[in-house]
């Protein structure tokens, strides 16, 4: 996705373009990176299977995993190797581990960068509005995994109800997810067969319980921001270390990832620094377990997201952007 959502005068045209500049070697090092390192880790998990040893390999093991999804995220954009085939080969490799297939989350998540916080036409708001027990039913998984195991069986089924899909990509998706669960089949009649349990000790089991580490980068984004047609203040980034930035691939920087998604991963914090931290600008920003705390709060005592007016900010530690109060309670 080369289309540009920030303003003309944030960046210019031509710095814009030297930022965009995509490359080869660079995005192998990036997919070899969190590859080896998922490497790594399911070499120790599997060695050290059935010791206390296990469980410091299993949680890393399921963290690197879910977060591949940030690589399928970039994939998706084309945006991390020069090569737009490549881009293609480890996007559906990725989607197939994570049980998300490529084609249909490209299609949701550009509908997402076309219309964020558009509630009618997101392609990633299409859920009821949060109360405190949904909100934590998908941070910790049960709903997320429902409704991405759900969706591949109805389009396997024929079944496309999701109004962004165009008509002429839907017989795509329901390709899609009919070769995913055909591949799904097979491993577990594999696994069946052999009486081997590594697809669940080397990937289930370990992309299913840490699911909660990826969900909060899913959730800081942009709940609690205003839904308004404006790239700095619907989009938030994320305040974090080192590690999680590489672990992310950048994805904290979100606000200037929306405001020109054609920028790779790898240049992100280069235009972070250059459209805000050296023009005196902030973008919405908070800290994971800051965020957290705030939405916890927030629907505390029965209140849920549809007690927040649409638009203005709800959750934020800026003083300089203080969150709404909840609308008062209906008179009885």
């Amino acid at each position: 996705m080369d289309e540009v959502f920030g303003r003309r005068d944030m960046i210019s045209p031509a710095r814009l373009k030297v930022l965009s500049v995509k490359s080869d070697a660079r995005g192998f090092m990036q997919v070899g990176g969190h590859l080896g390192a998922l490497m790594v880790t399911g070499v120790a998990l599997a060695l050290t299977w059935g010791t206390w040893w296990a469980v410091p390999a299993f949680v890393a093991h399921g963290i690197l995993i879910n977060f591949l999804y940030a690589g399928q995220h970039e994939l998706s954009h084309w945006t991390v190797f020069r090569t737009k085939k490549i881009n293609e080969v480890f996007g559906r490799l990725f989607g197939f581990v994570l049980i998300y297939p490529r084609d249909f989350d490209q299609i949701q998540h550009f509908a997402h960068h076309r219309f964020t916080q558009d509630w009618d036409n997101d392609g990633e708001l299409g859920r009821p509005r949060y109360t405190l027990s949904s909100y934590l039913l998908w941070v910790f998984g049960p709903t997320y995994w429902y409704t991405r195991v759900r969706r591949i069986i109805r389009f396997s089924l024929g079944i496309v109800s999701e109004h962004y899909i165009p008509d002429d990509r839907k017989p795509q998706v329901i390709r899609e997810a009919r070769w995913h669960l055909a591949g799904y089949v097979a491993i577990a009649a594999i696994s069946l067969a052999t009486g081997s349990w590594l697809a669940v000790q080397l990937w289930l089991l370990p992309m299913l319980a840490l699911k909660p580490v990826h969900q909060l980068q899913n959730t800081i984004e942009h709940l609690g921001l205003p839904h308004v047609d404006a790239i700095t203040q619907n989009t938030r980034s994320t305040r974090t270390n080192a590690v999680m930035r590489w672990l992310c691939w950048n994805m904290q920087y979100h606000t200037a990832h929306h405001a020109f998604p054609g920028v790779p991963c790898y240049t992100l914090p280069t235009l972070h620094q250059e459209i805000f931290v050296e023009k005196d600008r902030k973008p919405p920003s908070m800290t994971y377990l800051g965020f957290q705390w705030a939405v916890v709060k927030a629907f505390w005592n029965g209140r849920t997201e549809a007690d927040y007016p649409d638009d203005r900010i709800w959750i934020s530690d800026d003083t300089d952007l203080e969150p709404v109060a909840p609308r008062p309670a209906a008179a009885a």
